[in-house]
């Protein structure tokens, strides 16, 4: 089984810049694609950002592309999401999640088995 473990999340202005980070432990962690999803009140999760389980590849949402970046450092066992020229509407709970059964580079919430717990991000104007 897989633990992941998000920190980094908190309160910044309109244009900042935040870095989250996902520990994960179990399983092996080079062998399976990881993706963030997010969640404001009342509404639905979404993906944010999927990375492919060796880092070569990378998909956005369309709402982040060109402002937040996706990586992860194998060795760490780590994943990163860098987010900067934060909008009021990047506020939600960010979660990270792996897809241990899956590869390539997916993005559909049924291909995630394991999940962190999420951590707040509130973007004020």
């Amino acid at each position: 089984q897989v633990q992941l473990v998000e920190s980094g999340g908190g309160l910044v202005q309109v244009g900042g810049s935040l870095t989250l980070s996902c520990a994960t432990s179990g399983g092996t962690f080079s062998s399976y694609p990881v993706a963030y999803f997010r969640q404001a009140p009342e509404n639905q999760r979404e993906f944010v950002a999927s990375i492919t389980r060796g880092g070569e590849m990378t998909v956005y949402a369309d709402s982040v592309k060109g402002r937040f970046t996706i990586s992860r450092d194998n060795a760490k066992n780590t994943v990163y999401l860098q987010m900067n020229s934060l909008k009021p509407e990047d506020t939600a709970v960010y979660s990270c999640a792996a897809a241990t059964r899956v590869a390539g580079l997916p993005r559909n919430i049924r291909h995630f088995d394991s999940w962190g717990q999420g951590t707040q991000v509130t973007v004020s104007s």
